[in-house]
């Protein structure tokens, strides 16, 4: 068994009251790792250092290319480091080690990525404003001050680097709160920061529940920026907390996202786009594509080939390289999903596969569920439209491409979306109507870090990587320099400053 302590000021520690909490493997229920149980005091004590170490340490006056060594210097850790981090992804969160290596893989990019960012020239200059051309004008993005980071449970490393790389290139320091579900590598990532000799205080990771460390970090007085991953329901309540003080925040919630097949799309690519769509990582994705739509005409051939390839997907231990699929991240998560699974049945949906838990004794000892499938939703109904963020796909028809448009936007949530269809003009037009903040055509789950992530209406506020998600940690400020060099030519002289 693992043990982690909590990472504060450029030092390793016990909480203050010594609490503890345990990190169970999902799919075996033995545990991973004793953490150290943060709380309230320890929040403060990592906002302290955090802010310490912006006003008055080197970090966001370090030139910007010394910077962008660290962040390099981190990823290169993560690159050695690599077969160690992806056995733990896999045994703290049930990844499947294909994709966990693949997650460790893409967390090292993501952080070369902000590298990059960190040497991005931010101030431009600005057209002349002045009547008299006596002036220049500059724009300058600086760093925001302390940026309080929240993380979720299905992607740990990969979200861990998500906040921290662009918070960093930016400047500003960072208190960092892993789930509590999933804290291991984030804790190896502290780990990889004292190694590469980051300035203290610059990076603080506490781990814990949010009730006690969430919270605090959201309504301090110390914090300046909150960056959130999860939720909808939390992330309001952290917009509720963070308006006392007016703190900027970004948040990127929860989705329901819709995956619509036009009538002329290739199946033998669509139907493997949408079982990767809502299936990839057990469904536990916040932009997975849980609704599908069909075209009536075509549904049932399509829901043959789906059904019959989701038969196919093997169910077991996520560190043998031949699963497809793993376990849920809990038995939290496991009954909250099967309750969604009854709620299916008892609107009227029509269930094609799946819709317990499987009876192969590898299975036995984890939080496992059934790949399912419904046809016939009703799109108003509740499989429809809550995030149900496990392996239940939610299948609806549709007679024409505006009923499809229509239904798809008829949700709370806006954060992705997808187009299949063979006629590249008809894909765009399509996903052009979509209100998402990212449509795939022919594709589903690539992002990319140059490319800004986020969603519309209640799918988030702001936008993840590339230069949008840099600017999320920086302020503008406008400098406005004079040239007149004499008071003669001061463009306000003759309104309200007397002549002698």
């Amino acid at each position: 068994m693992r043990a982690y302590q909590l990472f504060i000021d450029g030092e390793f520690r016990e909480a203050a009251d010594n609490r503890t909490f345990r990190s169970l493997n999902p799919f075996t229920q033995q545990v991973l790792a004793e953490c150290a149980r943060g709380g309230p005091v320890d929040a403060e004590r990592a906002l302290v250092a955090a802010r310490l170490a912006f006003d008055n340490g080197p970090w966001p006056r370090m030139p910007r290319d010394e910077r962008s060594s660290y962040l390099k210097a981190i990823a290169d850790k993560i690159k050695a480091n690599a077969k160690s981090l992806t056995e733990l992804e896999v045994a703290d969160s049930g990844s499947t080690i294909r994709k966990a290596k693949e997650d460790v893989y893409l967390s090292g990019r993501s952080m070369l990525s902000a590298a990059a960012l960190a040497v991005a020239e931010t101030s431009i200059p600005l057209e002349d404003v002045s009547r008299r051309g006596l002036s220049r004008n500059l724009l300058v993005r600086e760093p925001m001050g302390v940026v309080a980071a929240i993380i979720p449970w299905n992607f740990p490393l990969k979200m861990a680097v998500w906040k921290l790389g662009p918070a960093l290139a930016a400047g500003n320091t960072v208190v960092l709160k892993p789930s509590e579900e999933t804290p291991a590598t984030a804790m190896e990532l502290a780990q990889i920061i004292r190694e590469i000799g980051l300035p203290n205080g610059v990076v603080n990771i506490v781990t814990g529940y949010g009730p006690e460390v969430g919270a605090e970090l959201t309504k301090s007085a110390l914090v300046d920026k909150i960056s959130f991953t999860g939720s909808t329901a939390v992330g309001q309540e952290i917009m509720r907390t963070a308006a006392s003080t007016l703190k900027s925040v970004t948040l990127e919630c929860g989705g329901k996202s819709a995956n619509i097949v036009l009538d002329d799309a290739d199946f033998s690519v669509a139907v493997d786009g949408a079982l990767y769509a809502i299936f990839y990582h057990q469904g536990q994705c916040c932009e997975a594509g849980t609704r599908l739509f069909l075209p009536e005409s075509r549904a049932e051939e399509f829901l043959d080939a789906l059904v019959a390839k989701t038969r196919r997907l093997k169910i077991g231990d996520p560190m043998n390289p031949a699963t497809d699929f793993g376990p849920l991240i809990s038995h939290r998560q496991q009954e909250r999903v099967l309750g969604y699974i009854d709620a299916g049945r008892h609107q009227g949906a029509r269930l094609l596969t799946g819709g317990g838990i499987p009876d192969d004794p590898e299975c036995r000892s984890g939080f496992f569920l059934e790949p399912t499938i419904f046809d016939r939703v009703d799109n108003r109904s509740i499989i429809a439209q809550e995030e149900i963020f496990g392996p239940v796909l939610s299948v609806i028809r549709y007679n024409d491409v505006a009923e499809a448009i229509r239904m798809a936007n008829d949700s709370m949530y806006g954060l992705a979306g997808g187009v299949w269809s063979a006629d590249p003009e008809k894909a765009l037009s399509v996903a052009s109507s979509l209100k998402a903040g990212t449509v795939w055509i022919n594709e589903w789950h690539l992002l990319n870090d140059r490319a800004p992530f986020g969603g519309y209406k209640q799918s988030g506020i702001g936008r993840e990587f590339g230069v949008e998600g840099l600017m999320e940690y920086t302020e503008t400020k406008h400098i406005h320099i004079d040239e007149a060099g004499v008071r003669e030519k001061k463009t306000w002289y003759d309104t309200v400053v007397p002549r002698t």
